[in-house]
């Protein structure tokens, strides 16, 4: 009896040693990694970015990768734990509060800004208020400049389901920014005139637009640039007051404050795989670049993946700025 005893709290201890040891070396650091996950929050652009860093990281570095989708909140939160190793694209005003209690707590390092000349608002077709004369459209809002000029037109969106008001086409459901679009719909007084949706998804946003654009009609909604949307579309920005933090801190009632569109990565990482953490300290594109691929994805109907082996191969300048030669030229030959 006492052998068995013995034996089985031998057992007991290397369980203990081995569960205490998971995901660090023997002397308490974190083990070097294989693979490298990437957050997919489910837009366009950050499945494009994903895609360029998987190729370098694959085809440069020698890292496996993966991809994990989620909403915001599920994928920050797993950047948080260590089961996300690196986000290419947070948009940290969208997420405000959290990105700084995850930064100020030590749990994720910023490494690098991937783009911040980027915008977002509430956006109509332009001929809604300058016309088409080649489609035979007159205009429907001429004086449509501001987003509480919105007051005046509101059957020019009319909600299918309810004709007594207006639709504006909030951000999909799960997206951070959804609050402040609904928060911003009240401070500017358009309650009592707008119906505001959430999308299920921004595929369902997108067809809203398209199916009104296509037939000339009224929209009005919430998107962002850089997307293929605000690329392929002629679409207007609606003026909000200029950005004012007192006020934007009360009721959203400005223009979104300057995104910084940023690369972080899990605390663990610059120990785990510095060479990655050097790699994407580099890593910086713009609008322009970002949506010359979401263009390209749309047009010929690209995954995320082909359009960034089109990119890459477009602006071999850029990418290759971000590495060392040794790893340039492994990606190259991959990309032949």
């Amino acid at each position: 009896m006492k052998r068995k005893l013995l034996i089985l709290l031998a057992v007991l201890l290397l369980a203990l040693v081995g569960c205490s040891s998971e995901g660090s070396s023997g002397d308490g650091e974190p083990e070097k990694l294989d693979k490298i996950v990437l957050a997919d929050a489910g837009w366009d652009s950050i499945r494009f970015h994903n895609s360029i860093a998987q190729r370098i990281l694959e085809d440069g570095y020698g890292y496996k990768t993966e991809v994990t989708a989620g909403s915001t909140a599920a994928t920050l939160e797993g950047l948080r734990q260590g089961d996300i190793n690196v986000y290419m694209e947070v948009w940290t005003d969208n997420v405000k509060e959290l990105y700084q209690e995850m930064t100020d707590a030590g749990d994720i390092e910023t490494v690098s800004t991937n783009f911040d000349d980027n915008s977002q608002g509430l956006y109509v077709p332009t001929y809604v208020i300058e016309g088409d004369k080649e489609r035979g459209i007159e205009p429907l809002a001429p004086d449509l400049k501001t987003v509480e000029d919105l007051k005046k037109y509101p059957e020019v969106f009319p909600d299918p389901e309810d004709s007594s008001k207006g639709l504006i086409v909030g951000a999909p459901t799960g997206w951070a920014v959804g609050e402040t679009m609904s928060v911003k719909v009240d401070t500017y007084g358009l309650g009592d005139t707008f119906n505001y949706i959430s999308p299920g998804s921004d595929s369902s946003a997108v067809a809203t637009l398209v199916d009104a654009y296509e037939k000339g009609k009224g929209w009005v909604g919430y998107y962002w640039s850089p997307t293929w949307v605000t690329a392929k579309y002629d679409l207007t920005l609606l003026e909000e007051p200029e950005y004012n933090e007192e006020q934007w801190n009360k009721d959203y009632g400005t223009e979104f404050p300057p995104n910084d569109v940023v690369v972080a990565v899990h605390k663990d990482m610059p120990e785990q795989a510095p060479e990655v953490v050097e790699f994407l300290k580099n890593y910086k594109t713009s609008n322009d670049l970002t949506e010359e691929a979401l263009k390209y994805m749309n047009e010929n109907d690209a995954s995320a993946e082909e359009a960034a082996l089109w990119w890459m191969k477009q602006h071999e300048d850029v990418w290759t700025s971000w590495v060392s030669e040794d790893v340039a030229e492994k990606v190259k030959k991959s990309l032949e």
